[in-house]
C-alpha cells in the first residue's frame, strides 16, 4: 500500500535496536498501523519519511492481517508500547541513556519517575513535554541534542512526529528515534490498554474507542475506513 514495512518478530526488532546504538549513527523507527496507512496515502511527504526509516515494524492487527491477505505474511505485531518497555528495561541493563519528549508536563515527568523507580539505572538524560510554539522548535532540538542519549522517545501525534524527527534527527545525532504516539499516557494510566485477549483478536481499537467515542469517532469509523479501499486496490494489483 505504498509504505515499506520490516517483517520482524519483537526479538529481531531488539536486536536491530542494539546494533543501531553500537553503530551511534542516527536511526529513526516507526510504526504502521491502519491510521498511518491511511496519513501516508495523503501525504507524500509522511510516505516519504515512512519509507526513509531505518526500522519500519507494524502496530495494528489488521495490518498484519492484511498482509495474509496479500501473500505476503508479517511474523507478528510489535506494537509500540510493548517495544518501548522492552526497550526502556535494556535501556537499564545495558547503560543506554534515554530522552523522553511529549505529552503533559506531568506526564511525561511522571513517566521518567516511575520508570526510574522501576528500572534502578536507568539514565534519563533528559525529558520536555510535546508542547511548544514554533519559535521554540530550534530550543528544543538543541536540548535533545546537548543530552547526548542513546534513544530517544517522541510522544507526540501523528504525522507531526515523523515530520519533526525527518526534519531533525539527523541534527539530534541520536542513534535511535522512536515515536510512541499516547504511550506515555498508558504508562502512567491515564489510558487504560485493551484487555489481552482484545489485543489478540484485533480489538484493541475499539476498546480506545469505547474508553473516549467522541474523540475517536472520526478517525476509526470515517477517516480509516479509506484502508479498506486502499486494501481492496492492492488485492485487484496482484490477481
Amino acid at each position: 500500500m505504498g509504505c515499506a514495512i520490516d517483517n520482524y518478530t519483537m526479538q529481531e526488532t531488539l536486536d536491530r535496536v542494539e546494533v543501531f546504538v553500537r553503530d551511534g549513527r542516527p536511526h529513526q523507527h516507526v510504526v504502521v498501523n491502519v491510521d498511518k496507512l491511511v496519513k501516508a496515502s495523503r501525504d507524500a511527504e509522511l510516505r516519504r519519511i515512512i519509507n526513509a526509516c531505518a526500522l519500519i515494524n507494524v502496530d495494528g492487527m489488521p495490518v498484519v492481517w492484511a498482509s495474509r491477505l496479500l501473500g505476503k505474511p508479517l511474523k507478528e505485531r510489535v506494537a509500540g508500547v510493548d517495544l518501548f518497555e522492552s526497550l526502556m528495561q535494556r535501556s537499564a541493563e545495558k547503560g543506554w541513556r534515554v530522552f523522553l519528549l511529549g505529552a503533559r508536563e506531568e506526564v511525561v515527568s511522571g513517566v521518567k519517575r516511575a520508570y526510574e523507580k522501576k528500572y534502578p539505572g536507568l539514565i534519563v538524560a533528559g525529558y520536555r513535554n510535546g508542547y511548544w510554539k514554533p519559535e521554540e522548535e530550534a530550543g528544543v532540538v538543541e536540548q535533545i541534542k546537548a543530552a547526548q542519549a542513546d534513544l530517544l522517545f517522541v510522544a507526540i501525534s501523528s504525522p507531526k512526529k515523523e515530520h519533526f524527527l525527518g526534519r531533525y534527527q539527523a541534527e539530534m545525532k541520536i542513534p535511535f528515534a522512536m515515536g510512541v504516539g499516547g504511550t506515555f499516557d498508558v504508562a502512567m494510566g491515564k489510558v487504560k490498554r485493551a484487555p489481552v485477549w482484545m489485543q489478540q483478536a484485533g480489538l484493541e481499537w475499539f476498546y480506545r474507542f469505547l474508553q473516549e467515542p467522541r474523540r475517536m469517532f472520526k478517525r476509526y469509523f470515517i477517516d480509516d475506513m479509506v484502508f479498506f479501499w486502499l486494501l481492496a486496490k492492492a488485492l485487484v494489483k496482484i490477481r
